[in-house]
C-alpha cells in the first residue's frame, strides 16, 4: 500500500466489482446480470458480449493482458490456463478480444484431473462454466473468472459446482420456511460461512532442510523442542517483526482483491498465527479462502519464511484448523440463527435451530467424512482441536429452552426469559449482555450466539465440502419439517399448533447429538458410542459413508450429486488417502535408512573409539558402553521397523481394488509411522547435536 493509499481506496481495486459494472455497463445489461447474481437465475446470454468487452477493457487498463477461468479440480487446489486477449489480423498486426463465448465457457484439457471413473484418461474434454456471483478479478497480469468445472457428460468434476447446487437446495427449502412464518418480501435465502485460517510460519532454510516438512508437510520425526507452548505465552503475544511485516502485505494483497481479511494474531502453538475474515455469501467465501492460502504460501518466501498450511506439522504442540462459521440470513440481511433479545419468544429461530441440529444429527457421518483425510486425522482428538466424533454444542440457555419445549404442553415455554447480564466493577464498563452460550473447544460443532462454528474443518481443506454436507442436510430437514406442519395443517391442525408439534418432534429425534460436555473423554466416547453416534475413527472406513443408500438418496434429492459423482468422489478420496500416506512412508524410510540410523552409527563409532582408547590405558566407561548398547539397540529397531513397513507397503500396492487398498495402507503401513518415530525421537535425546 502506497504511503498515501487508504483501505477503502484500495479495497477490491482489482475487482471487478458492482461498482464496476454499474459504472461500465448500460444500464439494462447492469440490471440483467445483478438479477442473476441476486437470483441465482440463469444468466442471459445475449449480454454476454458487452459483459465480456467491459471486462477486458477494465482489465487491459489495469495491466492485464491474459484472461483465465479459475476452478477448483477434484486435487485440493485450484487450476487455471492463460489465454492472451491478442487476436492477430493480419500484416504483422493484432488486437486485443475477449467475447461472451470466452467468458461464459471454457474448455480446459480434463485429461490428468481426477475424475473417480467418470471418463476414461482418452476422454480428455472437460468445460469450465463462469460463475457470476463470484466476481472476476486481476492476479498477475491475467483476468481471472471464477467458474464450475464438469466432464463432457455434464457431471460435476469440481467442488464448487456442488456448493452452487447444495446452496440452490437450501435456498428452496429456507424460502417455504420463511413463507410459513409470514415473511413475504424475502426473495432468496444465502448461506454464509466465514473460515478462519489457522497456519504456521518457519525458516525457509529450515523447512528445506527437512524432507519430510517439504514432501509431507508434518515431521515425521522429530523429539519434543525443550519448550513448546507450556507458558501460553504466545497466544496474542507481540508478533515477530517479519511476521508482522508478512500479515501487513498479505493483509494489503488480499484487501485489493475485495477479501475482507479482518484479524490477525499469534496462536496458541510456537510459530502459528491465525487469520480471520469477515463472513461472506459461501461460494465467495470459498474462493477467497483459496485466495488467500495461495498467498500466504505465496509470499512467505519473500520474508524468510515457509507457510505450513498442514493440519498437524508438529507434534506435541497445537495443530491447525480452518474454523467455519456457518450461517443462514435472506437477501434482505435478516440472520436467521440470530436468536434476538429473546430466543424464548422466536419461534422462527427455534425452527431453523433445531433443524440445524437435527441435520448434523442425522448426517453426522458426512459431516465427519467432509473432514477425513491424513493430516485432519492426525490433528482431531486433542490440543484444543475438536474429536473425531460428531457433536453439537449449543450451551445451558438453549438446552434449557429445547428442553422445556420439548415437555411443556403448550406456548408457555416461548415466555422464557433467556436475557442475562452482568455488572462489573469498573466504572467505565457499563452493563454488558452475557453470551447465550460459552466456548466448548472440545465440540466439533457448537452454536456461538447467531451462527454454528464447524471447528472440524483442516487448516488445508477446500470447506466447500463441509459447506456441501451442512447445506444440504439441513436443507432436507427444513423439507421435511414444511411437509409433516402441511400435513397437520391439511388434517384441520390450526398453524401455530402444527409448527409446535412438529418444533417439539424435531428437538426430541436430535436429542443424541447434543453434548456440552469435555468432548475428549473416554467416558464421552463410550457414551457417544451409547447414544449411536458414528465414532468410526480409520478415515478409509468412513469414506464408506458416501455410498450408503442414505447418503445417496439425500444428495440425489435435493439435486447435489448424482450417485454416479457420489462414487466418483469417493474412489477419489481413497486414491488420494493412498498416495499421501504412501509418500509419507517412503520418506520416512529414506530418511530413517539413510541419514537417521548412518548418522546415529557415526556417533556409535566415536563412542567406540572411545571406549577402545580408555581401556588402552586401563580406564572404563560403563555409561559410554550403556549408551552404546542403547544405540545399537534403537538403531537395529529402527532397521527392522522400516523394512516391515516397507513390506506392508509392497503388500499393499499389489491390491487392485482402491477401497481396499485405501484400508490396507490406514491399518498395515500408517500403523509404524508411530512407532518408528518414538525410536527415533529417543535417540535425538542422546546423540550429539553436532552431527
Amino acid at each position: 500500500m502506497e504511503k498515501n493509499e487508504r483501505i477503502p481506496e484500495i479495497f477490491a481495486s482489482r475487482v471487478f466489482s458492482e461498482d464496476v459494472m454499474r459504472e461500465r455497463l448500460p444500464k439494462d445489461v447492469y440490471k440483467s446480470l445483478m438479477n442473476t447474481i441476486d437470483t441465482g437465475k440463469e444468466i442471459d446470454a445475449g449480454i454476454a458480449d458487452v459483459v465480456a468487452g467491459a471486462m477486458k477493457d477494465w482489465a487491459i487498463e489495469h495491466g492485464a493482458t491474459h484472461f483465465t477461468h479459475w476452478f477448483q479440480p477434484l486435487t485440493g487446489v485450484t487450476a487455471e490456463k492463460h489465454d492472451a486477449f491478442l487476436t492477430p489480423v493480419g500484416h504483422g498486426k493484432a488486437i486485443m478480444e475477449f467475447s461472451g463465448k470466452e467468458l461464459i465457457k471454457g474448455e480446459p484439457d480434463a485429461s490428468s484431473f481426477p475424475s473417480g471413473g467418470l471418463r476414461a484418461t482418452f476422454e480428455a474434454r472437460g468445460y469450465t462454466a463462469w460463475d457470476p456471483a463470484s466476481y472476476a478479478f486481476i492476479k498477475d497480469g491475467s483476468l481471472y473468472i471464477p467458474t464450475a468445472f464438469c466432464s463432457y457428460g455434464g457431471e460435476a468434476l469440481d467442488t464448487k459446482t456442488p456448493l452452487l447446487r447444495s446452496m440452490d437446495a437450501i435456498n428452496t427449502a429456507a424460502m417455504r420456511i420463511i413463507r410459513l412464518f409470514g415473511d413475504t418480501t424475502a426473495k432468496r435465502i444465502i448461506p454464509t460461512v466465514g473460515a478462519e485460517q489457522e497456519y504456521f510460519l518457519i525458516d525457509e532454510a529450515d523447512f528445506k532442510a527437512r524432507k519430510d516438512l517439504y514432501y509431507c508437510g508434518r515431521t515425521l520425526f522429530g523429539a519434543p523442542a525443550i519448550k513448546g507452548q507450556e507458558l501460553e505465552d504466545h497466544y496474542f503475544g507481540v508478533l515477530p517483526t517479519k511476521v508482522s511485516a508478512f500479515m501487513k502485505e498479505l493483509d494489503i494483497e488480499l484487501w485489493r482483491l475485495g477479501i475482507s481479511s479482518k484479524t490477525k494474531h499469534n496462536e496458541a502453538a510456537p510459530a502459528q498465527h491465525e487469520l480471520a475474515p469477515i463472513f461472506s455469501t459461501t461460494n465467495i467465501a470459498v474462493d477467497h479462502n483459496l485466495l488467500t492460502m495461495e498467498y500466504m504460501r505465496k509470499l512467505a518466501p519473500k520474508y524468510g519464511m515457509a507457510c505450513l498450511l498442514a493440519e498437524k506439522p508438529f507434534e506435541g504442540i497445537n495443530g491447525s484448523g480452518k474454523h467455519n462459521n456457518w450461517s443462514i440470513g435472506t437477501d434482505s440481511g435478516q440472520n436467521l440463527l440470530k436468536p434476538g433479545k429473546n430466543p424464548g419468544e422466536n419461534k422462527q429461530f427455534l425452527l431453523f435451530l433445531a433443524a440445524v441440529v437435527r441435520a448434523v444429527d442425522e448426517y453426522q457421518d458426512l459431516l465427519r467424512l467432509s473432514v477425513a483425510h491424513p493430516g485432519n486425522d492426525h490433528r482431531l482428538g486433542g490440543y484444543e482441536a475438536p474429536p473425531a466424533i460428531i457433536s453439537s454444542f449449543l450451551g445451558s440457555q438453549l438446552a434449557e429452552i429445547l428442553e422445556k419445549l420439548e415437555t411443556c404442553e403448550d406456548d408457555d415455554v416461548f415466555n422464557l426469559s433467556t436475557r442475562q447480564s452482568v455488572m462489573l466493577d469498573i466504572p467505565q464498563i457499563p452493563e454488558l449482555l452475557v453470551d447465550n452460550t460459552d466456548r466448548n473447544r472440545t465440540s466439533p460443532f457448537a452454536f456461538t450466539g447467531n451462527r454454528f462454528e464447524f471447528r472440524a474443518v483442516g487448516s488445508s481443506d477446500n470447506c466447500a465440502d463441509a459447506m456441501i454436507v451442512l447445506n444440504t442436510a439441513v436443507a432436507e430437514a427444513l423439507i421435511d419439517f414444511r411437509k409433516k406442519v402441511d400435513g397437520r395443517i391439511a388434517k384441520g391442525e390450526k398453524k401455530d399448533k402444527a409448527i409446535y408439534e412438529v418444533l417439539r418432534e424435531l428437538i426430541r429425534k436430535c436429542k443424541a447429538i447434543r453434548f456440552d460436555g469435555n468432548g475428549y473423554s473416554e467416558e464421552w466416547r463410550k457414551e457417544a458410542e451409547s447414544r449411536g453416534l458414528d465414532c468410526e475413527v480409520s478415515a478409509p472406513l468412513v469414506l464408506d459413508r458416501y455410498l450408503d443408500k442414505q447418503s445417496i438418496n439425500l444428495f440425489s434429492e435435493m439435486g447435489v450429486y448424482t450417485e454416479k459423482e457420489l462414487e466418483a468422489r469417493t474412489e477419489i478420496k481413497w486414491e488420494t488417502y493412498v498416495k499421501k500416506v504412501q509418500i509419507e512412508a517412503r520418506v520416512l524410510g529414506e530418511l530413517a535408512m539413510n541419514h537417521i540410523v548412518p548418522i546415529a552409527s557415526r556417533y556409535e563409532d566415536i563412542l567406540l573409539d572411545k571406549v577402545w582408547k580408555m581401556r588402552q590405558i586401563g580406564m572404563t566407561s560403563k555409561s559410554d558402553e550403556e549408551l552404546i548398547h542403547l544405540i545399537q539397540g534403537r538403531t537395529a529397531l529402527i532397521q527392522e521397523l522400516v523394512n516391515q513397513m516397507i513390506e506392508a507397503r509392497k503388500v499393499a500396492n499389489v491390491i487392485e481394488n482402491t477401497r481396499a487398498k485405501a484400508i490396507a495402507y490406514h491399518d498395515t503401513v500408517g500403523v509404524y509411522f508411530d512407532r518408528i518415530r518414538t525410536e527415533i525421537d529417543k535417540l535425538e535425546e542422546v546423540v550429539d547435536d553436532q552431527i
